[in-house]
């Protein structure tokens, strides 16, 4: 059930974005010829007016298609005879969709479960954060010479400088505060699991993906009771045999419902960093509040498509690390079968269904053949010149640019899949 959910979850964000493509061009009086959910050859189809509305074979991706898209037509009602403001409308509609979705989703999972704000709950003694004079109350708004609108972004941004010198902007009874910072770097082996909250604990509270244990057949509320037969009480004892060990092969015993299980697993070497500081958690209900911070996660998620852009042209993120899919849909099924109850799978599916909603509308913006943002740019350039582009270049232009699209997301659904199996 919960992975249909996922599926359905997965299907929405493509859907409510040909949605928008569909209404605005009604609203135009442009002639749909077809809405169809789906891909594939077609199980069947109803028509109402003028527009056949059809349900294919492959539960994935839907599609309008419209008079004169593609193709010349005399018709007055055909998309390429409309003003150019109409046509834009209609192209932008579709990530508009997208985005105004993720807001609306997000916000009302903010109302349903409250949100993590940007304000400093927790500041360790001696981090670095403590050492620049960051305290509790503090609302941090800038960091690495960025603006901060979602507490994630602050975690992106450290990782992405690898935990480089840099500076941290915060906020305290209205005054802004600019510090430099110069984060903790900690270089660990770990067995890829977070532990519960309670202090010292040795039980499972979620695992890594693709982490040494969830590789290995771990599960959460699992706990771990010995290493290498030396009994461990606690994450400290954990943490002490993990330094010893370093990357030798390990294994690890387990309690799970009354019985024990050995898995031998190799540690993963990780470098973390951090600030020592933890963020504060807002209840929702507050309708103002949620839709602000709503507002501030979907605007956070569009602007980090051409941060990862640039990030992946200067090879601070690699193209091994891109997701498409099947990585997707497997991710959020990961999520909603770890939540421990069926209210928090859909919340948290939810979550990720925001998220991608705003990544992929704001995506589809960027002017690269193929997507809308290039049909925008085209469309510009005509308002510009007063010449009309000719179909048949827009559509090289196109064809190229889907080439390219295609084969990325060969190489990415071919990482996503090896993901998969080695997981």
């Amino acid at each position: 059930m919960r992975f249909l959910l996922v599926i359905l979850a997965f299907d929405f964000i493509i859907i409510i974005h040909e949605l928008g493509h569909f209404i605005v061009a009604k609203l135009s009086g442009i002639k749909v010829e077809e809405f169809s959910l789906f891909v594939g050859p077609k199980l069947f189809s109803v028509k109402r007016g003028e527009t056949a509305y059809s349900l294919r074979l492959f539960p994935i991706l839907a599609y309008v298609k419209m008079e004169g898209e593609e193709e010349e037509s005399d018709s007055e009602r055909a998309f390429s005879n409309k003003p150019v403001w109409v046509r834009a409308a209609v192209v932008a509609a579709g990530p508009l969709a997208n985005l105004i979705s993720a807001f609306l989703i997000i916000s009302i999972v903010y109302y349903t479960t409250g949100y993590t704000t940007r304000t400093v709950g927790v500041v360790q003694e001696g981090s670095a954060a403590y050492n620049v004079g960051i305290e509790k109350g503090d609302t941090i708004v800038g960091y690495d010479g960025k603006r901060i609108y979602d507490p994630l972004e602050v975690i992106q941004f450290l990782y992405i400088s690898k935990g480089e010198k840099t500076t941290i902007e915060f906020v305290r009874n209205g005054t802004k505060i600019k510090k430099d910072i110069e984060p903790a770097i900690e270089r660990t082996y770990q067995l890829g699991y977070y532990s519960e909250s309670v202090e010292n604990s040795n039980v499972i509270a979620e695992l890594v993906n693709g982490g040494a244990l969830e590789k290995a057949g771990a599960k959460p509320g699992d706990k771990i009771v010995k290493l290498n037969d030396i009994e461990v009480g606690g994450i400290d004892q954990i943490r002490d045999f993990l330094k010893e060990n370093k990357e030798q092969p390990v294994s690890v015993t387990i309690l799970r419902d009354g019985k024990e299980m050995a898995f031998n697993v190799v540690p993963q070497f990780v470098e973390n960093y951090a600030l020592g500081i933890a963020f504060t958690r807002a209840k929702g209900g507050n309708i103002l509040d949620v839709m602000k911070n709503g507002a501030m996660f979907t605007y956070s998620n569009i602007r980090m498509v051409p941060y990862s852009l640039y990030w992946l042209v200067t090879g601070q993120v690699s193209l091994n690390q891109m997701t498409g899919p099947v990585g997707i849909v497997s991710t959020m099924n990961d999520v909603a079968q770890q939540s421990d109850t069926f209210k928090d799978a859909v919340l948290n599916i939810l979550l990720w269904t925001a998220l991608i909603s705003a990544a992929i509308g704001a995506t589809n913006l960027v002017p690269f053949p193929a997507l809308d943002g290039s049909k925008l740019l085209i469309l510009a350039i005509e308002a510009i010149s007063r010449r009309k582009i000719p179909l048949e270049k827009e559509a090289i232009i196109t064809s190229i640019g889907f080439v390219i699209l295609i084969g990325l997301s060969i190489f990415v659904m071919a990482n996503d899949i090896i993901r998969f199996i080695i997981k």
